[in-house]
Formats: C-alpha cells, structure tokens, sequence
C-alpha cells in the first residue's frame, strides 16, 4: 500500500504539468486523511464542485480521500515539491511548517464559536494564511474542526486531577503535550491510524478528539466516557502548493478562492449538523457523556499559554486574538 502511494506521488511529479491540463481542462489533485463521511470531506465537495461551475467545467478537483497518499505531514511535502495541488491538513500539522498556525492549537484561547470565528475569518486570520506561503503552501480558507475534548477506557475525567496516571495520546504537536502533562496526565503522541488497538490493548488510558472524529474513528466501541471540557478548538484549513497556484492565471485564482470561502461557509452548516448526530449516537450506544467546569481545566492549563507567551510574535498573536 505504502509503495502504491509513493508510485503514485511519482508519476504526478514526473508528468506534473500534463496531468493538470488535459484535453483543455486542467484537474486540481487534492488529497486528504478523513473519509468521505466526515463533515469536512462534504466541504471539500462542495469546493470542488463551486470550482467546476465557476469555471464552466475548464477546472475539475481529482479528490483522494481517506490518506491514500499518505500522512498529513506526507501530503503536505508532496505540495511543497509539486506534486499534487491541494490538501486539507489541521492547523496543529501545518504549524510544523508555518509557525504562526501554532497560537491556534493554544488551550482555551477562543472564549466561543463565535468568537474563533471572528478571529479566523478577520484580519488575523487572513495573515496566519498567508503566512504559510513562505513556505510554499497557500492557506485558502478555515474549516471548523469543532472542539478536542477527552475520552478514556476505564474511568471518566471530571476534574484535571483525575488525568493523573493516565496516558493520553495526543498529536505530534507540542503544545498539545505540554498541555495534557501540565494538567497532569502523560501525554503520549501517537499516529491516529494506531488508536484503535492502543486504546483496546491499554496501551493508552484515552485520547482526545471532537465528536466526530470520535465516532468516525470507532473508539467510542471502546472509551466509553467523554468529558466535554473541549480545552482546544484547532481549525482544519485548506491549502494549496504555491507550485500550483503560480500556474494558475488571474481568472483561475479568482475562481479558487470563491470556491474556497463557499466550501467554507457550508462546511459550518455540515459540522453542526453532524455534531449533533454524533452526540445522539453516543448517548445511544452507552457513552457516558460529562460537563466538567471548563474553568478547572482553563487554570491547570494556563502555564501552557504562559510559557507560549514568551515568544514575542506569538505574545503579540496572543493578544491580538484576546482582544478581538
């Protein structure tokens, strides 16, 4: 499977340009982890098929879901030396390569949906997009990836004290580490593809995610208790090799930033939508569902912001985003 992947990513490297315009028509590979089921895929759908109309078919979107080629961290490489066009990744993988997505992994740093919103479709959002073009990769637009909140096997989190010996995966994200051992767990990175039988083996205690990643990934059949302290609200974002865009003309740029702000507006509506699913299927299949004091776990975790803080230009995005 891995060598199918990596052929692939070859033979669209070696015949990059005329695998993007044939017969007149030029196609936009873009490629993400989730399965088509997921929210976020029905908002890359609707880009694509924004894209084919506003073009009047001159531009198609080839849509390779569920990590046929690769990792989050894999793909976005693959932009960066043009070999495909396009990925949807989360602003806690993109912040390995752009810097400024990092403040948006920052714990309890939204006071509400509304307020991230805000932030992410202003001014400040505009310029942690274009931040990552110095980087070769285009952020295009947000989309809402909901709130992380915890889940574990053996018993429920009510308090922060009660992540106390207990293993937490978490993405290879820093901050995400720093802030699961400050409010005292163990923070264990792990890839998502080995969540599954870590959590049924009790190789980790739990793990942290939205409700719809929950149950698409299935761990509800196993961590049946969920505590919405929802301590992170990472964005997903949209992005495009800066390889690619440079062979787009004028009209055709015009047409994917279109197609990316309506794709981003009607992912919202499909988020909320499955949000709500999500939480019934829980409740129905015996998940036990708590409302902890969010405060609780705000001040376990505030030396995470402290120490965040003491980087100037996140200092200076830090307060940029509170005072909005």
């Amino acid at each position: 499977m891995r060598y199918s992947m990596y052929l692939l990513a070859v033979v669209c490297l070696l015949s990059f340009h005329s695998c993007q315009d044939l017969g007149g028509k030029k196609f936009v590979y873009l490629a993400h982890t989730l399965p088509t089921s997921h929210p976020v895929h029905q908002g890359i759908e609707v880009f694509a098929e924004s894209l084919r109309k506003r073009s009047q078919g001159e531009m198609d979107v080839k849509i390779f879901p569920d990590g046929q080629l690769g990792t989050e961290r894999e793909v976005l490489e693959l932009l960066q030396i043009g070999s495909i066009a396009m990925t949807k990744v989360s602003t806690a993988t993109m912040a390995n390569f752009a810097p400024e997505y990092k403040v948006l992994g920052a714990p309890y740093l939204f006071r509400s949906k509304e307020h991230m919103f805000k932030v992410l479709e202003g001014a400040t959002g505009k310029d942690i997009l274009k931040a990552g073009s110095d980087y070769l990769l285009k952020g295009l637009c947000f989309y809402d990836a909901g709130s992380r909140s915890f889940y574990t096997v053996k018993k429920p989190i009510k308090t922060p004290e009660d992540l106390a010996g207990m293993k937490i995966r978490v993405m290879n994200h820093q901050m995400s580490v720093d802030m699961v051992n400050e409010m005292g767990g163990s923070a264990t990175p792990m890839a998502y593809g080995e969540l599954y039988s870590a959590l049924e083996q009790g190789v980790v205690d739990g793990a942290e995610n939205n409700p719809p990643s929950f149950v698409t990934s299935g761990h509800y059949e196993i961590a049946k208790y969920y505590t919405l302290d929802e301590h992170t609200s990472v964005p997903d974002v949209l992005v495009m090799g800066t390889e690619f865009w440079k062979t787009l003309n004028e009209q055709e740029q015009e047409w994917v930033m279109a197609a990316a702000e309506e794709s981003a507006q009607a992912q919202k509506v499909f988020w909320s939508k499955n949000v709500a699913e999500c939480m019934t299927k829980l409740a129905a299949e015996g998940v036990e569902i708590y409302k902890p004091e969010k405060q609780l776990f705000a001040e376990s975790s505030k030396g995470v912001l402290a120490e965040f803080s003491e980087d100037p230009m996140m200092k200076k995005l830090v307060e940029e985003i509170q005072e909005q």
